[in-house]
């Protein structure tokens, strides 16, 4: 830590100390971004659907450890066959408006996702379904169109009531839902949610606010005041030391399910060579990025899963880092630009990423952009570089929908395949694998394609960030789920 740090810190912990602590009985919750749609139909981005998954539930949920799907809404799953799917829903389960739940709600808010009309980005999750049919007041039976392994993780979209289902996009989130929290207010800046006295799980004890404050300086000032509650995955480790054990602050970790990646340009020279992408990741340090920027609270990655889940084979390995190796190879490279979002942290890593591709002899320039506009040219294949993260890995079916040749974006297909892959074994070991239940069958056709990405690299896999949330004394107890999603505040007492 150099001495300017040090002293931001000690002027952060002094100034807090003459900061008044205003009595609160919401919880407050820091995210350094701002909030897009709470509208659970139209939510992709990350903070978007942990809010939303406080407000809605669906006929399952995930485990917060193994992230294996179990029955939430529904109080009984039965395959009798490979291609339908017998519900039994709990009793007495109702929306926050009062209104019970019905065969007929949940049926009418999958066929709304699978609906082009709706253009639901959630609609290739329900796209198997061909039929959902209520059979009696607490029971369903969904005919599948064809084979699809992951159904049970898939039914965690939440459910609406049937008359909402198919409305027009509401980014306010002002929908009926089924979770431990309604929704009272909302911002892109702020959203305000009150415990629901109705819905699957126990009332909770304390009303939240989720606050975005985009300086992280600022965000740990307002935990030091005693003004915030709970600030998952928005300190850097830098400014960590000054925070645990201040003032009744503590720090939770865990490994995390996610996984932060060197996005490349696959169909844009001269990164359409694989021997050039190979010696960009053979330029980065990931040992000295996860043991110095992130205090060794994170894992270099050997492919997009961790390596403790199922489907990540152990004999995949991450290019080693050789400085020499990858200068002779990037000799004559032109120069680069490198996209990331205006987070400080982020732009911190991309800066660090581009000085080691400098030393190995290639010029990088990195451009922050807001997320919308990153994201708008990742789509569009304007970059040649780009830092991304997914950062909820729950399920191994999800690589589809970001390398599946069929889901460039802009080329009529759903997906985001952003690196432009094309390589035809991936549509072949993704689509054996998104079609057969049994996991034996899967985890081999994962592993071909684990090895499949290892060798043609279209991007490269740096690490797993750990689950780090800085909570107050009010909230001490609190843990992200392996995702990183909220609902343990549920379960505050």
């Amino acid at each position: 830590m150099t001495r300017s740090t040090q002293l931001s810190l000690l002027l952060l912990v002094a100034l807090s100390s003459c900061a008044s602590s205003e009595q609160r009985s919401a919880l407050e919750v820091l995210i350094p971004q701002e909030l897009s749609t709470l509208d659970p139909r139209f939510s992709t981005r990350g903070f978007d659907i942990k809010v939303t998954r406080l407000v809605h539930a669906g006929l399952v949920g995930l485990d917060p450890d193994t992230l294996a799907p179990y029955p939430l809404v529904a109080s009984r799953l039965d395959f009798p066959d490979e291609r339908t799917l017998h519900v039994e829903l709990k009793p007495g389960v109702r929306f926050h408006s009062g209104r019970l739940l019905t065969p007929e709600d949940v049926c009418a808010t999958l066929e709304a996702l699978r609906s082009p009309t709706l253009g639901s980005p959630h609609r290739a999750v329900v796209s198997a379904i061909g039929e959902c049919t209520a059979s009696g007041e607490r029971t369903l039976a969904l005919t599948l169109a064809q084979p699809r392994a992951t159904l049970l993780t898939d039914l965690e979209v939440p459910i609406l009531r049937a008359d909402e289902a198919t409305s027009a996009p509401r980014p306010s989130g002002q929908l009926d839902g089924l979770g431990p929290y309604r929704l009272v207010s909302q911002s892109p800046r702020h959203a305000e949610l009150t415990p629901a006295d109705t819905g699957v799980l126990p009332r909770p004890r304390h009303e939240l606010i989720v606050r975005t404050v985009r300086d992280e300086n600022a965000r740990a000032l307002r935990l030091l005041a005693g003004r915030a509650d709970v600030a998952p995955n928005a300190i850097s480790s830098t400014l960590l030391p000054a925070l645990d054990g201040h003032d009744g602050l503590t720090l939770t970790s865990r490994p995390g399910a996610n996984v932060t990646y060197l996005l490349m340009q696959n169909d844009r020279p001269p990164l359409d060579q694989r021997e050039l992408r190979r010696a960009l990741a053979r330029a980065i340090d990931r040992e000295q990025i996860t043991r110095t920027l992130f205090a060794g609270r994170a894992q270099v990655a050997h492919f997009l899963f961790p390596r403790e889940h199922w489907a990540s084979p152990r004999d995949v390995t991450a290019e080693p880092f050789d400085r020499a190796g990858a200068a002779h190879a990037l000799r004559d490279c032109r120069p680069l630009t490198l996209l990331t979002s205006t987070d400080r942290a982020r732009v911190t890593l991309a800066r660090v990423i581009a000085q080691m591709l400098g030393d190995a002899g290639v010029r990088v320039r990195v451009v922050s952009l807001d997320l919308g506009v990153l994201l708008a040219r990742l789509d569009s294949g304007d970059f040649d570089l780009a830092t991304l993260q997914m950062p909820e890995l729950t399920e191994p079916h999800l690589l589809s929908w970001f390398f599946h040749p069929a889901g460039v974006p802009g080329e009529g297909g759903q997906g985001k395949n952003r690196a432009r892959f094309r390589h035809p074994d991936a549509a072949r070991l993704l689509d054996a694998a998104g079609t057969n239940r049994d996991r034996a069958t899967r985890q081999a056709h994962y592993a071909e394609f684990a090895r499949l990405m290892a060798r043609e690299l279209p991007v490269v896999p740096l690490w797993h960030e750990d689950q780090v949330t800085v909570v107050s004394r009010r909230a001490a107890g609190f843990t992200q789920s392996a995702e990183g999603r909220w609902l343990g505040l549920a379960a505050l007492r």
